[in-house]
């Protein structure tokens, strides 16, 4: 039996590509690397905003966290499996960007909307930590990309949720609160004994 990564090119742009940007934390430049190896795996010319969804919940517990629960992220992640045995096959022949989101530098290897999604992730992180966007030191958390993959509803990574049963609003809602707001949503609020 042929392995299927024996069909990629050495000259793939999937293969090889920025995993180390210091602009990202460990959880997210883990989950890059991880969405790479599935890219290349699966045979898709492009890591796409599901790759990094897919890959953000395995590596991420905050992120997992930002779910509402077990029964929905094993939902989830078993509809994420079956990309590369089904609806995910009719992707492979397109680029996912909806032409929504600014245009950004094109980043080889990525679909136009991922690369968005990264720099918007960093983007979002300078602004979280009161660092300028072109000169600050902070580093995108895993939160920060799920954010900013999930911003622009023609994302793969929006239609998988969605075919999942996640409330795509909900979980924007629940990232923008972040762990204090979920904490205090689910203890009674501050206060209460």
């Amino acid at each position: 039996m042929q392995s299927r990564t024996s069909r990629q090119s050495p000259h793939n742009p999937v293969a090889h590509g920025m995993d180390d940007d210091p602009r990202l934390a460990a959880e997210p430049a883990a989950a890059l690397a991880a969405a790479r190896r599935r890219a290349v795996r699966d045979g898709d010319r492009q890591i796409d905003t599901a790759h990094l969804l897919h890959s953000l919940l395995e590596q991420d517990p905050q992120v997992r966290a930002a779910f509402d629960g077990g029964p929905q992220l094993a939902r989830l992640l078993g509809y994420l499996v079956q990309r590369s045995i089904g609806y995910g096959l009719r992707w492979q022949s397109g680029v996912e960007d909806s032409g929504t989101l600014p245009v950004v530098t094109v980043v080889e290897g990525f679909s136009p909307l991922a690369a968005a999604a990264l720099e918007h992730a960093c983007v979002r992180a300078a602004r979280r930590d009161g660092a300028r966007a072109q000169g600050g030191g902070a580093q995108a958390r895993g939160v920060d990309l799920l954010a900013a993959i999930v911003a622009d509803p023609q994302a793969r990574a929006v239609e998988v949720l969605t075919r999942a049963a996640v409330d795509v609003h909900a979980l924007r809602a629940r990232i923008e609160d972040g762990p204090q707001g979920r904490e205090a949503r689910a203890g009674g609020g501050e206060g209460a004994c």
